[in-house]
């Protein structure tokens, strides 16, 4: 039984940073990759970032480049995502997403077949 739990939302003013976390437990989690995902109301799920299984390919959307960073700890099975300097257009219910075993380290929600329930992040 895969189980992700996602931690680490909440209510920022804009410029302010959140750090996103993701526990894992249910199956190898070193051999999965994860992703990060958002969905703003009204609008589709869009990838922020990804990670791969040893942590050295990690894509991410043009959006939040240079702003959000996608790490993993597989001592902890934890992804976590650090977000700064976060705008009101990053206001979003954030998931977290794994493929296993890992195939393609990628930011479309397709390639990941296990999801948490979300942690919604607001910034105003």
């Amino acid at each position: 039984h895969v189980q992700l739990v996602e931690s680490g939302g909440g209510l920022v003013q804009p410029g302010e940073s959140l750090r996103l976390s993701c526990v894992a437990s249910g199956y190898t989690y070193r051999r999965a990759c994860m992703g990060w995902f958002r969905q703003a109301p009204g609008k589709e799920r869009e990838g922020v970032a990804a990670i791969s299984a040893g942590g050295g390919i990690t894509p991410s959307a043009d959006s939040v480049k240079g702003r959000f960073s996608i790490s993993r700890d597989n001592a902890r099975n934890t992804v976590y995502l650090q977000m700064n300097s976060l705008k009101p257009e990053d206001t979003a219910m954030y998931y977290c997403a794994a493929d296993v075993p890992c195939a393609v380290v990628g930011l479309a929600a397709y390639e990941y077949e296990y999801w948490g329930q979300g942690t919604q992040v607001t910034v105003s």
